[in-house]
Parts: C-alpha cells; sequence; structure tokens
C-alpha cells in the first residue's frame, strides 16, 4: 500500500540527528561540528520541542556526546555505525508508520563509506517500525513534499546516470508515485555549484506551506548560484500543485559566495529544518543570515525561527536538514 509522505511541517514523534563521529573524516573541524550539532539538539529539545534522537557512530564520538547532552530533556543518545552524519540521504523516509528505505550507492560512487548502506535498517529496528525496501537508489535530500502528493526534485540528481542509469522522467515518477506517494512531481533544473549530491533539492527549493516553495534569491557580487535560483523560481512561475492550486513563490537570502578549497562552497539557508514548534536556519554570516531569518519569520509566524552557525558542518558537505530526518506522529 502506498502512503503519502507528510510535509515536514507535521507534526513529529522524534527527529534523528547525525553526530560527527570520524576524527579522520571531519580532521580539524571534528570539534566545531560536534558543538554544532550539540546546539542544534539543544534547540530542537526545548520544552515543547522534539524528541530528539541523536545517533553517535563511533564510541569516542558517543562519549563526547554525552558529556555535550547526556543531561538535556528530550535528547536520546543511540549507538549506531554509519560512515558519516548525513542521516537525510542514508535514513529511511517516514510514511504510514513504516520507514521506506532506499538503495545508497554514497551519491553516485563518491563516498562509500562502511555502514552507511545499513542507517535506514538500524533507525527503523530501533524506532519499531516495520522497514520497506524500495529497489531504487534514492537520497532523502533529493526530494521535498507537501503532505497533498506533489513533490519537488531536480532533474541534475534524479536524472543522473550515476544513480539510476537510464532513468527517463517517467521512471522516475513512477518510482516516487509507488514509493512516497507523488500525484504530481515537479521538475527543477541545476543544483547549487560544486554540491557533491548532485543537486539535491533540499539546497535549492523547500515547501514551507501548501503550494508555497521557498527559493532562494542570490545575494552580493557574484554569487555563484544566481542562474540556478532565478531558473527554479522561473520554472515554478505558474505551475500547480497536484491539487491544482497555483504555487506561490517566496525568495529568501542566499549566504552569497562562500569560500572553500576549489571554490564555493554549497552553502544554503533553504537547508533550514522545520520542527515541531521552531524552524532552525544554517548561518554562515551575520548577514545576510538576519535578512534570511527574518523572510522565513513571516513565512512560519507559527513557530519560533531560530538562526544557528553551521560553518564547520558545511565543511562535511552539507547543513542542518542534510543531517537529520523527522519520524511523523
Amino acid at each position: 500500500m502506498t502512503f503519502v509522505v507528510p510535509p515536514e511541517w507535521a507534526p513529529h514523534k522524534a527527529m534523528w540527528l547525525g553526530f560527527p563521529s570520524h576524527a579522520e573524516l571531519w580532521q580539524d573541524d571534528l570539534e566545531a561540528a560536534q558543538a554544532e550539532v550539540a546546539a542544534l539538539a539543544r534547540a530542537l529539545a526545548r520544552p515543547g520541542g522534539e524528541r530528539v534522537r541523536v545517533m553517535t557512530g563511533h564510541p569516542a564520538a558517543e562519549s563526547t556526546a554525552r558529556e555535550m547532552l547526556g543531561d538535556v530533556p528530550g535528547v536520546e543518545l543511540i549507538q549506531g555505525k554509519f560512515g558519516d552524519i548525513w542521516l537525510r540521504d542514508t535514513g529511511p523516509i517516514f510514511a504510514g508508520g513504516q520507514a521506506l528505505a532506499f538503495r545508497f550507492n554514497g551519491w553516485g560512487g563518491k563516498y562509500a563509506l562502511e555502514y552507511d548502506d545499513t542507517v535506514a535498517r538500524q533507525i527503523a529496528i530501533t524506532a519499531g517500525v516495520p522497514l520497506v525496501e524500495q529497489d531504487f537508489i534514492l537520497e532523502g535530500g533529493a526530494v521535498d513534499h507537501d503532505g497533498r502528493g506533489t513533490v519537488l526534485t531536480t532533474t541534475q540528481c534524479l536524472l543522473n546516470p550515476n544513480r539510476n542509469p537510464g532513468w527517463t522522467k517517467a521512471d522516475a515518477e513512477a518510482a516516487l508515485s509507488g514509493s512516497l506517494g507523488a500525484r504530481k512531481v515537479i521538475w527543477l533544473g541545476e543544483g547549487l555549484r560544486n554540491d557533491h549530491t548532485d543537486g539535491h533539492v533540499d539546497n535549492l527549493a523547500r515547501f514551507v506551506a501548501p503550494a508555497t516553495v521557498a527559493i532562494p534569491v542570490a545575494w552580493g557580487r557574484g554569487d555563484p548560484n544566481a542562474e540556478a535560483y532565478d531558473d527554479a523560481a522561473r520554472r515554478l512561475s505558474g505551475m500547480t500543485d497536484a491539487d491544482g492550486e497555483t504555487l506561490k513563490v517566496v525568495r529568501i537570502p542566499s549566504p552569497g559566495w562562500i569560500d572553500g578549497e576549489d571554490g564555493p562552497i554549497p552553502a544554503s539557508h533553504m537547508n533550514f529544518l522545520i520542527a515541531n514548534r521552531a524552524v532552525i536556519v544554517p548561518i554562515y554570516a551575520k548577514q545576510p543570515g538576519d535578512f534570511a531569518v527574518g523572510v522565513l519569520k513571516e513565512v512560519f509566524p507559527d513557530r519560533e525561527v531560530i538562526g544557528l552557525p553551521s560553518t564547520a558542518i558545511l565543511t562535511g558537505g552539507g547543513s542542518f536538514h542534510c543531517i537529520t530526518q523527522q519520524e511523523p506522529a
């Protein structure tokens, strides 16, 4: 039986969160990344907020997590095994009381890390829900859901031959319909520059309410993703959702150019996380970070919008949305 994936703003039973655990991967950024993830966990677990289930992937990291979070009400530490913390992509997608597990190949074979292909099963067992395995490759960050059967994605990622070779749009739409309850798939084009995920949509465009999509607008001179942002906005202009309702587009300031070793890194305020009572926004610089928070406060008037640093986490390639997965109530 097919279920529609709830929207992220629907009530959560728990929020799963990956804790940076492997020094050989994070190197000099490990302690700073652990501190940023701990701050995220504390913000999520504020009174009346989330049940936060923090998965660690190494005994030393479990000890560190316990020192940082062991006395925080609402935070539970889970011993697990993973290659790295990107639970949005390696973990399951929850829907209809089930944990949907997709094949995982290290983002097109770029990062094949031990245990990453077992994370979905580990989470399902700990959550006590049935695991339903799907026979195609998909990462959770490649799709975004409105809870009414409309799915956002990008051709750059979903039709990339390094995932499901030979897939057409019709093939992808049939797979998303049969597994995630998609009644309509909205195709965007290219994702962010230098994004090793090959253009995950959760860095580019996000549903923030029924028939409402947030997309960045370029910030500062030389924003490396200005063209991708405007192309996404143009594609959505005049489009309708699965129920035939015309989509509204909200533009949110991007972080602009954030330097990395090999050019700009894929920093995005779109990697925000919608929690039961809050929206947590990754911040890389005070401006335009404060402006992004301000716009999201208007979008989410019923939630506290909190900006938190995510510079160290970004050195691993993602941010708050990438390291989490919500379990619907």
